[in-house]
């Protein structure tokens, strides 16, 4: 299936769409999809065919933001800790991985046309030279789209990205690119993965799972949490919208203001080196 799905939206489906735009949108949503291996064994396929079909769902997903006007969505799509599993089902899961961002590549033209920007946030150290070279083609092909915004946690876990982080600001202060007085939350914040990125409104688990599985701790202080029972592959557009009813209800409730802005210019300097490293890293690997 395509990153981009087409499937139309029945009348009764638009007309709720039309409504829950009424009301403030979210301008960035993070999604756990939990529930792949559990649908196999509901519907009595192979784990490989589970997490196929929650592929498909998150294109479906995707469109479905993209008709409520949400302009960017992080999906949890492989957590370090997923490395612990079985190795034919890491390797099943690496095998699929590398034929999607094959597939995205292959339908690039559909991809700048929607101009959705592909970025990818985790330790790619940890993956094949094979699947790092096509995610580096990705994001480098669609790093200057700006109407559609997807980030995907893959190799990913908040631990990780904090570690990361600490290295980059500690280098940062032992060089005298910056003073330890300059360290504090702005900072840390532009550092993560997410670094220029507006942190999410809302955090969607489905599967029943009531926990965070070490995914985005910081950037979801101040975030709607939204759990729910479905299992991923079955979620459909009517749990997106009662998950964005949710947050409006609450939406007064809500810290608004996340834009990371940084005055300091040294601290500026500082983050735009940072950003430059993570493109030359992404060209070493094409």
């Amino acid at each position: 299936m395509s990153w981009i799905a087409n499937s139309p939206l029945t009348y009764l489906q638009q007309f709720c769409v039309n409504v829950i735009k009424c009301g403030p949108i979210p301008k960035h949503i993070a999604i756990i999809m939990d529930g792949n291996r559990r649908y196999a064994t509901k519907a009595k396929v192979e784990k490989a065919e589970g997490h196929t079909r929650g592929f498909d769902k998150l294109a479906e997903a995707l469109q479905w933001c993209l008709e409520l006007g949400i302009p960017e969505v992080t999906v949890y799509a492989f957590s370090i800790e997923n490395f612990k599993r079985s190795q034919s089902e890491v390797d099943t899961l690496m095998k699929l991985a590398t034929e999607k961002f094959q597939k995205l590549l292959d339908e690039r033209e559909k991809i700048m046309a929607e101009g959705v920007c592909i970025r990818i946030i985790g330790n790619m150290s940890l993956l094949s030279q094979e699947l790092r070279k096509l995610i580096a083609e990705a994001v480098l092909m669609t790093k200057d789209n700006n109407r559609a915004f997807l980030n995907v946690a893959f190799a990913y876990t908040a631990r990780d990205e904090m570690v990361n982080t600490a290295r980059k600001v500690v280098e940062g202060v032992e060089k005298g690119a910056i003073e330890a007085d300059d360290v504090d939350e702005d900072l840390i914040s532009r550092c993560l993965y997410t670094g220029d990125r507006q942190d999410p409104d809302i955090i969607v688990r489905t599967s029943g799972e009531v926990r965070f599985s070490d995914y985005l701790l910081w950037q979801i202080s101040n975030s709607y949490i939204c759990f729910t029972e479905v299992l991923w592959p079955e979620f459909c557009i009517w749990h997106l919208l009662a998950c964005v009813f949710k947050y409006q209800r609450c939406y007064n409730d809500l810290k608004k203001n996340n834009v990371k802005i940084i005055k300091n210019e040294r601290v500026k300097s500082f983050v735009e080196g940072l950003e430059q490293e993570k493109l030359m890293q992404l060209k070493s690997y094409i």
